[in-house]
């Protein structure tokens, strides 16, 4: 199909109430060139602007007036608190949710303006927990990134291949691209979908949580591919907890904070105190205030394990390692060592070819999830939608769904849903998940940050003698991370054995009392956390050796 006839009717045929806009009727590509021109003259310096917004579902305010401005050409930060409003700001902005007030405009016009198409040219939106489609090859899903374009028959013509091929050179992946999507490690899924919104050829790129499963060295690659997209004129929002980001991606910063504007900062003139201040309104530390605990007898001993992945290729190849009463053992390594074929068979998700697993003592090795639970082992997993939470049930069933059909939860076989709803507004109260109220909500409607908070409060209050976190602080912001690190210290200082799996050094550091490196299957390396630094096990994990 010829490429003008893919790109008409790119806006809908519609009347503008200003005077100089009165009776405009968009159907040609040259129109379009002209709005489009003309609505940059009219937006400015500013390529998508918010503008007193209020918004929120079934009557509860989300947003309340809220504001900013994305520079043309430039970067705009957005941080604020699990709660604050980032997610339906997104949606807002995707145009997924109506405002009940207020208006956003891009290119100066009102973002109701724009077909489907036309905002697909224009906006692309990469969302961290967004539907992740595990059974496409990777060339697949980066192609779906130029499906708004295609003619009749869906199919890509050689300039849609071009782009597609252009955006997964700039994200790295060209090598995994006839690999299943499936079996990709968190940080190469972040790669891929960032690679689909690139082939989109957006003006304006909208990335939450880009870097929440790369590596630090990923992380500056993509702070490198940022930069050079903005160079090319493009306009970037990113959505970020993480502080160092901040520094290193935008010279300016905007907090909001239940839904309000707060302020916009220049990141030169604050320190990452400041910034964590501003982000939950209160002073937090980063420092982890953790006494000296001579570790107890061994609660989990994993003995030479092997294990395959679904293609029947080996990824842990002998595997040993202990973790014992009144310690954390940090796990680190680079995605996609092993880690997650681990961890599954720790928690009964996955099987051992060979090997054991024991546990106080007992062989638990590829015993089924209940019984593993059963016999003490409770887990903060890695991919919380998939494996943490029910969606489609309701924040207080999801905070039982290990004992609730147990007492005081049931009662010969019948739910007592007013003790259920009364441990939730406990749980809500204790873990601030937000909003306030949630207990019959869906999980599936909070935010990332809030879900994840539903998990740790549920897991980390079984009391078993061994959890395993796996990545515990994704999407969590400053003050909720300095409150689950000291949830883990206090189950650590009440004699429990934690399996801290985490792909964030610093987390490895600041908690571990003692840390194992894994590489290619094994552990490669073991150091005491207080020996620990960024260069040493920067090294190991590449499969280095450190002096």
């Amino acid at each position: 199909m010829m490429r003008e006839q893919k790109n008409e009717l790119c806006w809908e045929e519609t009347r503008i109430g200003d005077a100089a806009w009165n009776g405009a009727s968009v159907k040609e590509d040259g129109a379009l060139d002209a709005l489009r021109s003309s609505g940059a003259e009219r937006g400015g310096a500013q390529h998508m602007a918010m503008r007193d917004v209020t918004a929120g579902y079934h009557g509860h305010v989300v947003l309340d007036g809220l504001r900013f401005e994305v520079p043309r050409g430039g970067i705009l930060v957005l941080i604020g608190p699990n709660g604050a409003g980032k997610s339906t700001v997104l949606k807002t902005l995707s145009r997924a949710l109506q405002p009940m007030q207020g208006i956003v405009t891009l290119d100066g016009l009102d973002l109701q303006h724009f077909s489907g198409e036309a905002l697909a040219r224009e906006v692309a939106v990469m969302l961290t927990d967004r539907a992740k489609p595990e059974l496409m090859t990777v060339r697949d899903v980066a192609s779906l990134g130029r499906y708004p374009y295609t003619g009749r028959l869906g199919r890509l013509d050689a300039e849609d291949e071009a782009q597609v091929k252009d955006a997964m050179e700039v994200m790295d992946v060209m090598a995994l691209r006839e690999r299943d999507f499936r079996e990709l490690s968190d940080g190469q899924k972040q790669r891929v979908l960032l690679a689909r919104a690139l082939a989109q050829d957006p003006k304006l790129l909208i990335l939450d949580e880009p870097t929440a499963s790369l590596t630090p060295q990923e992380i500056n690659e993509l702070m490198d591919i940022i930069h050079n997209l903005t160079a090319a004129g493009k306009s970037i929002i990113i959505i970020t907890h993480k502080l160092k980001e901040i520094k290193e991606s935008s010279d300016n910063c905007t907090i909001i904070r239940r839904g309000k504007y707060i302020d916009t900062v220049r990141v030169a003139d604050v320190s990452e105190d400041d910034l964590a201040a501003m982000m939950v309104g209160r002073q937090v530390t980063n420092k982890v205030d953790k006494k000296e605990m001579e570790p107890g007898r061994v609660v989990v001993e994993v003995k030479d394990l092997h294990a395959k992945d679904y293609r029947g290729v080996e990824v842990l190849k002998g595997l040993n390692l202990e973790v014992h009463a009144g310690e954390i053992l940090g796990l680190a390594g680079i995605d996609g060592n092993g880690q997650s074929q681990l961890v599954e068979i720790l928690t009964g998700l996955g099987k051992a070819t060979s090997g054991q697993v024991i546990m106080n003592g007992k062989d638990v090795t590829n015993e089924t999830p209940k019984m593993l639970f059963d016999e003490g082992i409770s887990s903060i997993p890695e991919d919380r939608q998939k494996h943490g939470l029910v969606l489609d049930f309701s924040v207080a069933e999801n905070l039982v769904l290990q004992n609730y059909a147990v007492a005081p939860y049931a009662k010969n076989g019948i739910l007592q849903k007013k003790v259920i709803r009364e441990h939730a507004t406990d749980m809500i109260r204790d873990f601030d998940i937000r909003p306030v109220g949630c207990e019959e909500r869906l999980a599936g409607q909070l935010s990332g940050g809030n879900q994840q908070k539903v998990i740790i409060a549920r897991e980390v209050t079984n009391d078993k003698d061994f959890l395993i976190a796996f990545n515990p602080t994704r999407g969590l912001d400053v003050g909720a991370i300095e409150f689950v690190h000291k949830y883990l210290v206090a189950q650590r200082n009440k004699g429990r054995a934690i399996l801290l799996v985490s792909f964030e050094l610093d987390e490895i550091m600041n908690l571990s009392d003692r840390i194992d490196v894994i590489f290619d299957g094994q552990i490669d390396g073991e150091m005491m956390g207080a020996e620990a630094d960024e260069y040493k096990l920067g090294l190991m994990m590449a499969g280095g050796k450190a002096e």
